[in-house]
C-alpha cells in the first residue's frame, strides 16, 4: 500500500505491508487525512518517532475482528491516543494520560496516511452524514478546542482572549465562540482573522491590542517564547492562563508574574471527539476558509512543502 513514512527523512512508499486487525481492532480504508505541525516536528526528530505519520483522519471501515461488526462500512474517526485499559486513567476515560498508551503516527503506533489503518474499535465514532470528509479531518483539532471547556468552567460573564491566529488559535477561538462565551482572537495576519471574524468570532490585529491584565482566561496558542510572555501580561490577577501549544525555551523568561499575580496555569492538549462531532454535525462551524489545499497523496511530498509556507493553514491529502 502507499504510505508517508518518516525514517531518518520524509519518503513516500508505494509497497508499505497493508496491516492486519488484531482481535478488538478494526482494518480502515483511508478517504482523507491532514497534515498537522506536530508531523513536521516529528520529521525534524521530535519524540524520535518512526514509521506513517499522521493522526488526523476519515475513513471506511472494511474488516473487523471482533463479534461486533456494527461499526463494518462505516465512516469514521478516531481517536489518537490508543491506551492499555487497565489503569487507572483508562478506567477515567482519560487515554490520553496513559502510562503504556500508544499515540497514532506519534507515538509506537504506525500513522493514518496510508491507505489503510489498524485501530481499536474503542477509538472509532461513526461521522455523521451531513460532515464531509473535508470537515471531519478537524474533528482532532477541534476536540483539543473543546477541552477547555472540560478542564475549566468559564461563565458566561468572563473574558477570553485567545492569542495566535494559525490553525490551532483559530480552531480554539471558533469552538468557544460558539459556545456562547465572551471570545476575542487576536493574532498578527488580518487575512487568518477574518476566517474567524466571518463566522462570527471577535478579532483584533495584535498591534492594536492594548497590553493590560484584564482578562480572566488567556488562551496561548501562539507556540513561541514571545507569545507566552505576551499571554501573561493579558491575564488577570488570578486570572487563567491556558497553554495549548508547546514553548520551547530558547531563552530565559521571568515566571515571577505567575506568583505575584497568583496565576492559575492550565496545561491543555487532547479532547474528546464525541462533542466536536457533534459540533460539527450542527454545522455551526465551517473549517472550509482554513483548507489551504488538497493533494493526492501521491504528490505528499509536495503537500508536506506546502505546509512549510507562510500563509499556509491545512493541507489535507486524499487517499
Amino acid at each position: 500500500m502507499k504510505a508517508v513514512v518518516f525514517d531518518g527523512e520524509l519518503k513516500l512508499v508505494t509497497d508499505y505491508k497493508k496491516p492486519e486487525p488484531k482481535v478488538g481492532e478494526a482494518l480502515i480504508k483511508v478517504s482523507m487525512a491532514g497534515i498537522c505541525n506536530t508531523d513536521l516536528e516529528l520529521t525534524k526528530g521530535y519524540m524520535g518517532y518512526k514509521g506513517i505519520l499522521g493522526h488526523e483522519f476519515v475513513g471506511v471501515v472494511e474488516e473487523v475482528n471482533d463479534k461486533d461488526k456494527s461499526l463494518l462500512g462505516k465512516r469514521v474517526v478516531g481517536e489518537i491516543n490508543c491506551g492499555c485499559n487497565n489503569c487507572q486513567w483508562c478506567y477515567q476515560g482519560l487515554q490520553r494520560h496513559c502510562p503504556n498508551r500508544q499515540t497514532l503516527g506519534i507515538w509506537q503506533k504506525d500513522g493514518c496516511m496510508a491507505q489503510y489503518v489498524c485501530m481499536p474499535l474503542d477509538t472509532l465514532l461513526e461521522v455523521p452524514e451531513n460532515v464531509s470528509d473535508e470537515q471531519a479531518v478537524f474533528v482532532e483539532p477541534l476536540a483539543a478546542g473543546l477541552e477547555i471547556l472540560e478542564q475549566l468552567h468559564i461563565q458566561p460573564v468572563e473574558k477570553v482572549l485567545i492569542l495566535g491566529d494559525g490553525k490551532l488559535g483559530l480552531t480554539t477561538a471558533l469552538a468557544l465562540n460558539v459556545s456562547n462565551l465572551d471570545v476575542l482572537l487576536v493574532g498578527k495576519h488580518q487575512n487568518k482573522l477574518d476566517i474567524a471574524k466571518n463566522q462570527g468570532v471577535n478579532v483584533k490585529l495584535l498591534s492594536d491590542l492594548v497590553i493590560k491584565k484584564e482578562w480572566d482566561f488567556v488562551v496561548e496558542a501562539t507556540g513561541s517564547i514571545s507569545g507566552f510572555e505576551t499571554a501573561l501580561n493579558l491575564t488577570k490577577p488570578r486570572g487563567t492562563l491556558v497553554l495549548k501549544s508547546t514553548v520551547a525555551a530558547s531563552k530565559e523568561f521571568n515566571l515571577a508574574p505567575i506568583v505575584i499575580d497568583e496565576i492559575k496555569v492550565q496545561g491543555s492538549r487532547c479532547g474528546q471527539f464525541a462533542p466536536a462531532l457533534r459540533l460539527l454535525k450542527s454545522e455551526k462551524i465551517d473549517f472550509s476558509p482554513l483548507i489551504s489545499a488538497v493533494y493526492s497523496v501521491d504528490k505528499a511530498l509536495e503537500a508536506f512543502e506546502k505546509n512549510k509556507e507562510k500563509d499556509t493553514l491545512k493541507v489535507l491529502l486524499r487517499f
